[in-house]
């Protein structure tokens, strides 16, 4: 033994300077992680497959995610340990202004804030698929973006997760001839197996593939999106499109029981309200809280999502005090406020703002065989975002603009109310509480997000909780979930943990817990335990997603007699 040691260290430091020697993709949906390890077959690496999931996503899951919306890839570069958020976030257009949604006696106008093109933002997905290529990929967008176009062309079969968004729009869709016509069936949901295909967005996706960011910012493609707009009453021009621009930003940095967390920078809201929640939680045993975590968890929860809706916004337009919500001094000072005994009511802890934004999202992980990984979440918003497609282009438009305060202090869609930190303006970006993150420990790497709106933090948060006590990667995306965001002042869980040991203790201490009334959210994870070299993945169980591991050259996706053999060593 004393000699198989050394080796097995030797393989182990070898194994990980040479990364994983495996392939992993889990996303929402089945098609785009078959696109995804097509790509990676292909010999792309981690950021071709993220392009080429994307794109597959932008086709087969129009409920979540498009051409017309967004989003956020955290990308993490193996050779050199580079790591980068690139932010690909919706931006105002320049016609906008804080009123805009303010009729002439300054109430919200919330039809016009959510649905058709007077909703939408300038899409950011395009650039992103250009950047990530053109600096961090290997392959052509031609060959990265060509498992979507023939998705797009040849159509994809209408399953019950599709029928069910779609009946929540459906009213909307209809009063778009153009959208009806691609996403509904003589004016209805269509029946399950029914064929959607979308031959205008083939067209919009070769464009960009051969002709880049001036495949859909510039020429036709630009100014049919344009046209479409501006003739159903919204606001975009030209010059919005060819101004829009992805931003590269330093991904926030904290420490939880020895792990290193990397998630998401502002305009994103979630790596600083997760690390703050953290940090409040290791103010008690250093996150180990037996059974006290429910409520500890909780409490962090409602302290870090106030300063979420009282400081946070777009970086480029707002001043933050990021250090302060980072620091452990703060977190000291915030947790001194929870009892073991009781719930804090959340308005004695003062002003009571809050924000949210729409639960259909969707987020893909991504490890290639040299350890390169991204975990991306993309976005339109509402279910179908506002529900239109300028004709001739095949682009669904997001609704983000209700992500922004309509009206300081006013409810937004979701009944909760923003603050000036998030008010329109040309430009700018709406706070989001999208959340990819990485979670690095010593001997293991996490990859992990996933939709669900503002809850979005809380289950990121949760999922990193079970990572933290070495739990498989199925246990992180299958765990039920609980959720507390300073207002309304409940817990909000799934209903298996409504009626749990874990709720009654929480109702004893006064918590108001309240049932969802559905099961929420669709993570997406992936982990790499460098130690042994295995990886594995999974896809949340409440979605229809699918996770892959492919091995090069055997297809074996793990090393299950050296995982045996190191559970041997003292």
């Amino acid at each position: 033994m004393r000699t198989l040691i050394p080796l097995l260290l030797l393989f182990t430091l070898t194994a990980q300077a040479a990364g994983p020697g495996q392939n992993a993709v889990a996303s929402a949906h089945p098609l785009a992680t078959q696109a995804g390890m097509e790509i990676l077959d292909q010999g792309g690496n981690a950021f071709d497959a993220a392009i080429a999931v994307a794109a597959a996503l932008a086709v087969v899951e129009p409920y979540s995610a498009g051409m017309g919306g967004g989003g956020f890839w955290l990308l993490h570069r193996e050779q050199d340990g580079f790591q980068t958020f690139v932010d690909a976030r919706e931006t105002a257009p320049g016609a906008a202004s804080p009123t805009m949604y303010q009729d002439k006696d300054g109430k919200v106008m919330r039809d016009w804030a959510v649905n058709g093109p007077s909703a939408a933002g300038i899409p950011g997905q395009a650039a992103a698929f250009v950047h990530v290529a053109e600096k961090y990929g290997k392959l052509p967008l031609t060959t990265t973006l060509s498992p979507a176009i023939k998705l797009a062309k040849n159509g994809f079969p209408v399953d019950e997760k599709y029928r069910k968004l779609a009946s929540y729009r459906e009213e909307v869709l209809n009063r778009f001839p153009e959208s009806a016509g691609i996403f509904l069936h003589n004016g209805k949901v269509p029946p399950s197996n029914h064929v959607i295909r979308q031959p205008d967005l083939a067209r919009v996706l070769t464009a960009i593939a051969e002709h880049g960011n001036d495949g859909f910012y510039q020429g036709d493609v630009a100014q049919k999106l344009v046209d479409g707009v501006q003739q159903t009453g919204g606001l975009w021009t030209l010059k919005d499109l060819a101004d829009y621009k992805v931003v590269e930003r330093t991904p926030v940095v904290s420490q939880f029981r020895g792990a290193r967390v990397v998630s998401a920078p502002p305009p994103s809201s979630g790596g600083i309200v997760m690390a703050n929640a953290l940090n409040i939680l290791s103010q008690f045993n250093n996150g180990h809280t037996g059974d006290m975590t429910p409520h500890i968890t909780i409490e962090a929860m409602r302290r870090a999502y106030q300063d979420r809706a009282r400081y946070l916004g777009d970086p480029d337009f707002v001043d933050m005090p990021v250090d302060k919500l980072l620091s452990m001094d703060y977190a000291e000072q915030r947790a001194a406020s929870i009892t073991l005994d009781k719930a804090t009511p959340s308005a004695s802890l003062g002003k009571p703002v809050s924000v949210e934004e729409g639960f259909h999202t969707t987020h893909l992980s991504v490890l290639d065989m040299e350890g390169n990984r991204v975990a991306a979440t993309l976005s339109i918003n509402l279910p179908f975002g506002s529900g239109f497609v300028p004709p001739g282009t095949g682009v669904l438009l997001n609704n983000e603009m209700d992500d922004f305060s309509a009206k300081p202090g006013s409810p937004n869609a979701y009944g909760l109310v923003g603050s000036e930190a998030n008010a329109i303006a040309p430009g700018k970006r709406p706070l989001s509480s999208m959340t990819p993150t990485f979670v690095e420990f010593d001997d293991r790497v996490a990859i992990l997000g996933t939709p669900g709106g503002s809850r979005i933090i809380s289950m990121v948060m949760l999922g990193l909780l079970e990572a933290a006590d070495n739990k498989p990667v199925e246990d992180w995306v299958s765990r039920v979930r609980y959720h507390h965001q300073y207002l309304p002042d409940e817990v909000q869980a799934e209903p298996e943990f409504v009626g749990s040991e874990a709720a009654k203790q929480l109702m004893l201490l006064g918590h108001k817990v309240v049932s969802t009334g559905r099961d929420y959210g669709n993570m997406q994870a992936i982990l790499w335990r460098r130690d042994i070299n295995a990886v594995s993945a999974a896809s949340d169980p409440r979605g229809i997603g699918s996770a892959e591991v492919r091995a090069a050259g055997d297809g074996q996706a793990s090393n299950p007699e050296m995982e045996r053999l190191l559970q041997t060593l003292p």
